[in-house]
Formats: C-alpha cells, structure tokens, sequence
C-alpha cells in the first residue's frame, strides 16, 4: 500500500490564496485606505470632511447625464471599438486645436477605462520587463505601484523647492547614466504637490528626454484646473510623446471611469492589440457621456472657480491651525503641507486627525517614502462650506493639542 502523504493540502491551498503572487507585493493605494476608514466613520453616523481623495464634490455636468439618458433610450450600448468611439476620439482631437492650438489626428486618440488603464497601455506597449522608467517624487503612488507589477523598475527623481517640486533636464541625464532609465514619467500640474513645470522647462524636458532616446509620458488629468496660467501640452513640442487624460478631474466624472491617450501613429496599432485582449472596448455608456461633457464647459467652468474660492479659503485658514509650508498651489486642487513642526508619523497624524476631528487627509508617505512622513496632502475638490467646516475644525484641535 502506498504511504499517505502527509502534506495538508487544503491548509497549503489558503496559504497560497493568503499571500497571492510576487507581482501582487505591492504598497496599497494610501489614499483608499483612508477613505476606507473615513466611510466607516461615516457609516457610524460621524459627519467627515473628505479632504483625502483627489476628486470633485460634484457629479457630472448635467450634459453628459442628458447624453447618457439619450444613450440609455436609443442605442445598444454593446461593445465599442477597441480604440473607443469615433465620435468621442474626434471631439477629443478638436479639444486639442481649442485649448491648445495643437492640430493631432483624431486616429492618436486612444479611449481606454480611466487614465490608470492608460498607464498599463503605456507602460506595455513600450517597456519590457525589468525595463527603469523615471518618476518624480513625490508623486501618484500607482505610477510605481502599476510599473513594479508589470515588472518594470520604478527609479525616483527627488524634487523639492530648489527644482519647484519638479523634475529637470540634468536630472534626465543623470538618470539615463545611472540608471539606464527607458522613460520618463511628468506630471503638471502634478499629484500631490499642485505645482507646474515653470515656462520653458517642459519643452527642455521633451528635448532631454529626444536626446536620451527614452519615452516621455506626459500625465495631463488636472489640465483646466489652474489658478494661474493655463497649462501646457507636450504635444505642443513633439508628436513622439504618451500624453494621457481623463474625464475624471476636470470634467467631474471620476466614477465613470474613462480616460484618454494620444500616442504617435506607429504605436496606434501597438496599443490597440493590448487594449484588445485586457479590455475589448472602454464602457459605452461612459463614453457617451465623455462625449456629452463637452457641452458642459460653463458648468465645469463654474466648479473650477469653486476650487480657486477654496484653495484661496485655505490658504488663508489654514495656517491658524498651524499648517503653514505648501508646495506652491498651481493648479489642481492639492495643499502639500509641510507638517514636520507638528509630527514625524504623517501616518499617524493623519489618523488622529480623522479620529479626533472628521477630517480626512493622506499622509505623505503614499507619495513619497522617503521624505512623506512628514507632509500631509489636503484636497479641496469638495464644497466651498464643507472647506470652511474643515477649516475650524482644524483650528480647534489645533487650540485642543496647544493646551493639552
């Protein structure tokens, strides 16, 4: 009789199923987390201000729900190209010519399911595996989040005040020496830190990165909220650069999940198989009402100036609550706070921020390891009222903590 294996299976089974694969040792996502705990608040009937996840307090313009009703009564709503919608792509494109003053292809435009199915395009189409791409930090967590599943090397570029918390041309270099790095990855205005390339440096960027022989992927997605001066496209100084957008920031739509990219012509073909097989087709009814959205300009218009009353509230406010050292605050709708006078966990800080007051932030360790936890993120998508309430919250815990 053979021998009994010994071996419990089933016990090997949940422990495999536990820790999932390699490539899923990733860093959660920060910012879900905290807007995890802070419905969990909610739910137990706290009033929270949501100051912790990058999106607008208000839902989408009233003419991309018109184009969705319409959808809803007269098409199928089946499966769309792979690229996306020729309508939408074509809408898109002139978006280019009227904000821009840049003519591109409508065949350019890519539709994919949110800018973050952009990124994994991007980075398959054009990185290997093992391949180093550059990023700045601070910065979106999941652009090294998604790379490193991919099996692809994120190398960080650190900025600060002395390069306004942005890349540079000597850092390309540096990093194309040092590290071999097969692309860049920018960010203007950027996430966390709100800030802009200064004018000229972008198009030194795009020359840098023509020099090196790398890619430069251009993440556009907080293009039309700025307070300054508008923004500026890479596609204004190449056609050989990944610029990538999405309906969420601007245009209000963050549930909606879809985004866009404009590639060059040689890669239309590349990226369309990938979308094929990962996805088939972006969401038809999102993209339906992507399309609608464009006559919804005046009211995104009339949010964006929200934003500015807001960022403006707060950084007046905010200081008499001892939060007084930001990133300049271009565009978007983030404060990055220098908090290391009043902590050296952000983590931490910003839990007992929202046990103690009900107000949510992101520490920023999800944007920067290094140097995060002493910075805390503030988004102000939110309404001008619910600032405010923020605001004296945060002036009364800091009152509470100065006397305990």
């Amino acid at each position: 009789m053979a021998e009994r294996s010994t071996i419990d299976r089933p016990a090997v089974a949940a422990s495999l199923l536990a820790e999932g694969s390699a490539r899923s040792q990733i860093p959660s996502f920060i910012v879900m987390d905290v807007m995890r705990a802070a419905l969990a608040h909610e739910s137990a009937g706290r009033s929270v201000m949501h100051m912790e996840v990058g999106q607008p307090g208000t839902a989408a313009p009233k003419a991309a729900r018109a184009a969705v009703a319409r959808a809803l009564e007269q098409d199928t709503l089946g499966y769309t190209m792979a690229l996306g919608c020729k309508p939408l792509r074509d809408r898109i494109a002139r978006h280019y010519s009227e904000w821009y003053g840049v003519q591109i292809n409508p065949e350019r435009v890519i539709i994919t399911t949110g800018s973050s199915a952009a990124f994994v395009l991007a980075f398959l189409g054009v990185f290997d595996v093992g391949d180093a791409v550059a990023l700045p930090s601070p910065g979106y967590p999941c652009y090294r989040h998604i790379l490193s599943t991919l099996g692809q090397r994120p190398v960080t570029i650190q900025t600060g005040p002395a390069t306004g918390w942005m890349p540079a041309a000597d850092h390309v270099a540096g990093a194309a020496r040092q590290d071999g790095i097969k692309g860049l990855l920018i960010a203007s205005p950027a996430n966390p830190t709100g800030t802009m390339l200064e004018e000229g440096r972008l198009a030194e960027l795009v020359g840098a990165c023509r020099q090196e022989s790398i890619w430069l992927i251009s993440d556009e997605i907080y293009h039309g909220l700025t307070y300054t001066r508008a923004a500026e496209t890479a596609l204004a100084h190449s056609n050989e650069v990944i610029v990538i957008n999405s309906f969420s920031k601007y245009f209000s739509m963050t549930g909606w999940r879809v985004g866009w990219m404009v590639v060059p012509e040689a890669l239309v073909r590349v990226l369309e198989r990938l979308a094929q097989n990962l996805y088939i087709s972006p969401p038809a009814v999102a993209q339906a009402a992507a399309l609608g959205a464009f006559d919804g300009m005046d009211e995104l218009e009339a949010n964006r100036r929200v934003y500015a009353q807001n960022r403006a509230l707060l950084l007046d406010e905010l200081p008499k609550a001892g939060f007084e050292s930001f990133a300049p605050a271009d565009g978007a709708f983030y404060l990055y706070c220098d908090v290391s006078s009043m902590t050296n966990d952000s983590h931490a800080f910003a839990r007992a921020m929202l046990e103690e007051t009900g107000v949510a932030t992101t520490p920023g360790i999800d944007f920067d390891a290094e140097r995060g936890h002493r910075f805390i993120r503030f988004s102000y998508g939110g309404t001008r009222e619910d600032m405010a309430e923020a605001a004296q919250r945060l002036k009364r815990w800091s009152d509470q903590r100065r006397q305990a």
